[in-house]
């Protein structure tokens, strides 16, 4: 009898397990749609929106940087807002957005309209130097490094007289660079590497006196980050007495805010008579603006996208103390951690690495 009941049960439960795994509801379709599947933005990037929706939660990507997606996650219907920054390149461009739900995924293809940079070059001047980092093995996000024929590099972890964290390297610490060219632009790249943090200081091997020099830039942002765009003389011995030109400076704890400034024997930070000047730039961090100076031997100028904000003027009294700047000057690209006035609030290491972009760099000089 007890066998026959336990066969009894036996039978039950598995007619139970059928009917319990029939009774399951089928698996909901997953539901997406992309509308439209085609946008066009201007040259200067104006927004467009698209129309996403799926029966379930859906995230996308973009697979250029210069387009820009918010949100990139959502569920149910949503307006999604496409932008671009400023296409300079004078070729229009095309950036694919792929949004996916489960295991479905749609694509939106993105075009954009160029334009020709503006000038910000005064009158008189003409090309003598540049580096536009658009080296041709570079194509397709394929990385080379900057051209050893324009460019040198300082090395080493010595606090660079401000007491800054950063370990300067070459191009190369091992098979690994801070310094990559790829897409059009040169990134200096701050990363920690075990208990270092690596960077790049890099220098013109041209040097000139007077002319108009400039770089379209684009800042990183974080705590402790000190990137700047600068001068010294060829000939330096001594600083300050030698002299220093700084087109731009910029720390990361106060980010909407560009510096530029000089320094000589009568006048820098240490004794309180720094000439410096500073401008509010709100996309400092997010787009790409122009830095300059125009340096002749009556003045200095510092600008940002064309509009002069820093003025420096020479006192013709022909003392080396008050105008040192008579003399062939270098420039200098790099990206600091940390230190006296980067790490003045303190620093931030989630925001490593961050990088430092440079579309260009150019130097003229009167005709």
């Amino acid at each position: 009898m007890k066998r026959e009941i336990c066969t009894l049960f036996l039978v039950l439960a598995v007619f139970t397990g059928c009917n319990s795994k029939e009774s399951q509801p089928p698996e909901e379709e997953v539901k997406l749609s992309v509308s439209p599947e085609e946008v066009t933005l201007n040259a200067n990037g104006n927004t467009q929106v698209l129309e996403v929706t799926s029966n379930t939660g859906w995230t996308v990507t973009a697979d250029a940087e210069w387009c820009t997606v918010s949100p990139k996650s959502s569920k149910g219907s949503t307006s999604v807002l496409i932008n671009g920054t400023v296409n300079y390149s004078e070729k229009s461009r095309v950036a694919e957005l792929t949004f996916t739900a489960g295991n479905a995924s749609k694509k939106c293809t993105v075009n954009q309209e160029s334009t020709t940079m503006p000038s910000y070059v005064p009158q008189g001047y003409k090309l003598v130097w540049q580096d536009e980092f658009d080296d041709p093995r570079s194509a397709g996000g394929k990385v080379a490094m900057p051209s050893t024929a324009k460019w040198w590099f300082e090395t080493g972890a010595s606090g660079w007289g401000n007491n800054e964290i950063q370990n300067y390297i070459s191009r190369f610490s091992g098979q690994d660079t801070c310094a990559k060219v790829y897409n059009g632009t040169l990134k200096i790249i701050a990363k920690k590497v075990g208990s270092q943090v690596l960077s790049i200081r890099m220098n013109t091997i041209d040097s000139w006196t007077y002319g108009y020099f400039e770089a379209r830039l684009k800042l990183p942002s974080g705590k402790g980050t000190w990137p700047a765009f600068w001068m010294l003389p060829k000939n330096f011995k001594n600083w300050p007495d030698d002299g220093e030109i700084d087109i731009m400076e910029h720390v990361g704890y106060d980010p909407n805010k560009v510096h530029s400034s000089i320094h000589c024997k009568a006048y820098y930070h240490s004794i309180g008579t720094q000439k410096s000047a500073s401008r509010i730039v709100s996309t400092a961090l997010t787009d790409f603006h122009v830095y300059a100076i125009e340096w002749t031997e009556d003045y200095i100028y510092g600008f940002v996208d064309g509009s002069r904000y820093f003025v420096f003027m020479n006192d013709k009294t022909g003392n080396k103390n008050t105008w040192p700047f008579n003399v062939p000057f270098y420039l200098k690209l790099n990206l600091a951690w940390g230190g006296d006035w980067g790490g003045a609030q303190g620093i931030d290491e989630s925001a490593l690495p961050a990088t430092y972009e440079i579309d260009y760099v150019r130097v003229y000089q009167r005709k």
